[in-house]
């Protein structure tokens, strides 16, 4: 294992790295950039709102002094939701305002910045925190997977947390086997895979 390796808080300074891991990752666990015409797209849904509005539960894994993957959660996904209402959304709301798809993804990816929706009513009533994970490839591997998912529920049961949930593409249905091991479950498939622990 690398011994300059180390799994610390996200910061301010690590913003740039989130949106390029994001985007690596964004087309089911690889590179996305072919789908995307602005590389900050999918970073701007997926990544740097929970650095910035939920900082005690983002995370990197950094090696050799860069940054290499993430691993962000929000405790109570209803709050995180209304915060990205007043807050995030509208400022990318403007910035976009005359943006035009490009890109095979743009579009949904607009439309879920004009319209944000909602996480279920049934994922978020027992599992009310939500977290992401991405690893560039060289990373997926050695382990630290697991070791950033733990390190992130450690930090959700630290705060009192009573379950959380993640989504899966449905591209990637493989790693659901993964995610069982670390004692998620499955709960419901719609546009993604959604599956969830109690903590």
């Amino acid at each position: 294992m690398n011994n300059h390796s180390a799994i610390r808080p996200a910061t301010h300074a690590d913003l740039p790295a989130l949106y390029h891991i994001c985007l690596q990752t964004a087309d089911a666990g690889v590179d996305a950039s072919a789908l995307y015409s602005d590389p900050e797209y999918p970073g701007q849904r997926f990544a740097v709102p929970y650095a910035l509005f939920a900082p005690d539960f983002a995370f990197v894994l950094e090696v050799d002094g860069e940054v290499m993957g993430y691993v962000v959660a929000a405790p109570d996904t209803r709050a995180f939701e209304a915060q990205l209402n007043e807050e995030w959304w509208p400022v990318l709301q403007e910035k976009y305002r005359h943006r035009q798809p490009e890109a095979p993804l743009d579009e949904n990816l607009l439309n879920s910045i004009r319209h944000p929706d909602a996480a279920a009513a049934g994922l978020v009533s027992q599992w009310p925190a939500h977290l992401h994970i991405n690893l560039l490839p060289s990373q997926q591997k050695d382990g630290w997977g697991r070791k950033m998912i733990e390190h992130q529920l450690a930090a959700l049961r630290a705060a009192g947390v009573r379950g959380v949930h993640l989504g899966v593409s449905l591209k990637n249905e493989q790693v659901c086997a993964f995610y069982q091991r670390m004692g998620f479950r499955h709960l419901l498939r719609s546009n993604a895979i959604y599956m969830g622990q109690l903590l």
